[in-house]
């Protein structure tokens, strides 16, 4: 397992989230101040992929090249916001979400079926059943 490049990875995806949550922002920004610009960048962002955050701002910088820096900035921007605690966040939501599998694994593995034992007096096996106890009996 090679933790370096697990890291490397992770931090490329978040990367292109947060990109992603930048053009968000963006988008609902000029919504409000620039709706035929916020159209525009509805559209780009329906054509460009913008899971790969760095490919995504690359088309745009060679289309709009304010709009990429402006995404830029607000993702740097939320990326500083949440630095400080994205580490433990992760590492207790990750915990909190094992344990949920877990319990909820146990709960499957540990569950009885009642269906096949469970009698109905329509059923001839409880007639036979009982048969039986009075022969014994």
């Amino acid at each position: 397992m090679d933790l370096r490049q697990i890291a490397k990875d992770t931090t490329k995806t978040l990367i292109s989230y947060l990109t992603y949550q930048a053009v968000r922002t963006v988008l609902a920004q000029l919504s409000e101040t620039d709706p035929p610009r916020a159209f525009w960048l509805q559209r780009f962002s329906g054509k460009e992929k913008i899971q790969d955050g760095e490919a995504y701002l690359q088309a745009l910088f060679q289309e709009q090249q304010d709009l990429a820096f402006r995404i830029l900035t607000v993702r740097e921007h939320i990326a500083e916001e949440i630095a400080d605690y994205l580490p433990e966040m992760l590492r207790s939501t990750i915990q909190q979400a094992n344990m949920e599998q877990r319990r909820q694994q146990l709960e499957r593995m540990t569950q009885v079926s009642l269906e096949p034992t469970v009698s109905h007096p329509e059923q001839s096996g409880e007639s036979e059943s009982l048969d039986t106890e009075s022969e014994g009996g």
